[in-house]
């Protein structure tokens, strides 16, 4: 029962990458879309640190030294929590 609320917190404490601060760190939880396992085989995966650094129509984010650019709707598929 504990257990299970405290999965309730994490995921609530959640946020889309969309969502996110620009400058702040964040680590991926999970990624829930269509094109979600296209990210993963570039390497844009669970566990991975992520700092997004800009915001817009599209949002650039920087993951292992690279700067990704995302779209806003596939931005949304990628939950974050704060680093």
């Amino acid at each position: 029962m504990a257990l299970a609320k405290a999965n309730e917190l994490e995921t609530d404490s959640l946020l889309s990458l969309s969502q996110a601060k620009v400058g702040c760190d964040f680590q991926i939880k999970f990624l829930n879309g269509p094109a979600c396992e296209q990210l993963r085989k570039l390497g844009f995966c669970e566990t991975l640190q992520v700092r997004k650094l800009a915001d817009g129509r599209n949002l650039i984010c920087s993951v292992c030294g690279t700067r990704l650019a995302l779209s806003r709707e596939l931005a949304s598929q990628v939950m974050v929590a704060v680093a």
